[in-house]
């Protein structure tokens, strides 16, 4: 393990900003539909169904995503996927503000999808490669960070655009191609992955960027440690992400995205209007909520970049899935029983506290963390797969759950879930802070 020294912490930092864009536009795309939905409800006529459908495309896209990004991170470096995300967030932005029926606009947001699933890939494992291990927690924390001021700054536009006329949508949409631009302009500066650099035999490459971040030592420690642990490997593939090996953290890896979504803590942010609404709270107070829950987002996201390193992964993720099982069985009997948008509110961001310090920022980096090199692109892209594919799952369930169960209905379940959740980190969760990554797969 490196002994303290000094890092070259405003080059490392930045960096990891410029990657972490990324999450910037991942959190536009995640949160704009929010705003949009009581528009699009009235301009395609939507029924259960197909709101479900055109809300979970998204995550469909994301899939897609996944499996290009896992395929080019491994083929051509990390830095050519996340170009290809900026132009793909770009282009669907504008598909989506100009889309005249259903048909186009889920096509477009399935392929901004496909820009979330890349970015929510590539953007954590990279930031992950390019830090020290006492401060890589923090730095992929600064991922969700982006994710999270993303979510906010979207929901303050579409409260302001919101009494702009019918074709608000439009513009709410269409705006997010401004930082798509920045963030494929920023990718342009970065240097590569050094890891993966010297795993496709460009050592000399790889440590001019590891002596930018920590020196000439540091640069010849690594580069011994990132070899050392690729001896006897073979080339990444599909496969070898299966092998009895490797599979102990893959499924712990799987099984923890699957968790992130399944919570339901994603109910509540696209669904924002849907659930106020139902105890009668006008259009003005559903959006209002949205900002609230944004900030609240932001601020508790902040909260745990800092204790990410200090209190450690698994106190977090245990904390975070108990706290829910009890949040999410208050919030049923409120919803239930028309509590006040008030009362309600208040339940509704003390849940979004505790996931924003916990599940949230905690997944994405214990994903980018426990898996070996030789195979990191390829098993972090089947875990995000996982996550796509159960968030597709809670967003298209929730509107026909709530249809037969009414609105409560649905949060008993995700409390179930929460409790299954606490025993699986409590069971096969190790602790992770203050490995570099190749300490990690040893233990």
């Amino acid at each position: 393990m490196i002994q303290q020294q000094k890092y070259n912490t405003a080059y490392i930092i930045g960096i990891s900003f410029i990657s972490a864009l990324g999450g910037y536009l991942f959190g536009f795309d995640f949160a704009v539909i929010s705003g949009a939905l009581p528009f699009l409800k009235t301009e395609f006529a939507l029924n259960p169904w197909w709101e479900g459908f055109l809300t979970g495309s998204l995550a469909l896209g994301c899939v897609a995503g996944c499996l290009i990004a896992g395929k080019i991170a491994d083929a051509r470096g990390r830095r050519p996927g996340l170009m290809l995300a900026a132009l793909i967030f770009a282009v669907s932005s504008l598909g989506m503000a100009f889309s005249h029926s259903l048909a186009v606009f889920i096509s477009m947001r399935f392929m901004a999808g496909m820009g979330v699933g890349m970015a929510s890939m590539l953007s954590p494992l990279y930031i992950a490669e390019v830090s020290p291990a006492a401060v890589r927690g923090r730095n992929v924390a600064i991922n969700q960070l982006t994710i999270v001021i993303g979510i906010l700054v979207t929901n303050l536009v579409n409260y302001m655009l919101a009494d702009k006329g019918a074709d608000a949508w439009r513009w709410m949409f269409g705006l997010g191609a401004v930082p798509s631009l920045l963030f494929f302009a920023g990718v342009c500066w970065l240097p590569e992955s050094p890891r993966w650099l010297i795993t496709v035999g460009k050592t000399k490459e790889a440590g001019i960027t590891l002596q930018k971040i920590g020196g000439v030592q540091f640069a010849a420690q690594t580069t011994s440690d990132i070899q050392l642990s690729l001896q006897g490997r073979e080339k990444a593939s599909f496969k070898a992400v299966f092998d009895k090996a490797v599979r102990p953290a893959v499924i712990v890896g799987i099984t923890l995205a699957v968790f992130q979504q399944l919570c339901g803590i994603n109910v509540v942010f696209n669904y924002t209007s849907t659930i106020f609404e139902s105890v009668g709270a006008s259009l003005d107070r559903q959006l209002l909520e949205t900002v609230a829950i944004g900030v609240v987002n932001l601020v508790f996201t902040i909260v745990a970049m800092w204790q990410v390193d200090k209190l450690g992964r698994r106190p977090l993720m245990l904390a975070g899935s108990l706290g829910l099982t009890i949040i999410y069985l208050v919030l049923s009997l409120l919803l239930q029983n028309q509590a006040s948008a008030g009362l309600l509110s208040i339940f509704v961001l003390a849940a979004i506290a505790l996931y924003a310090t916990s599940l949230a920022p905690v997944t994405w980096v214990l994903i980018s963390e426990i898996f070996p090199n030789h195979i990191r692109g390829q098993a972090s892209a089947v875990a995000i797969v996982a996550l796509w594919l159960a968030y597709f799952v809670l967003v298209f369930t929730f509107p026909i759950l709530s249809q037969v169960l009414g609105t409560y209905g649905p949060f008993y379940m995700y409390s179930g879930i929460c409790l299954l959740g606490f025993l699986f980190v409590r069971a096969r969760v190790k602790e992770t802070k203050g490995q570099t990554l190749e300490e990690v797969v040893m233990h």
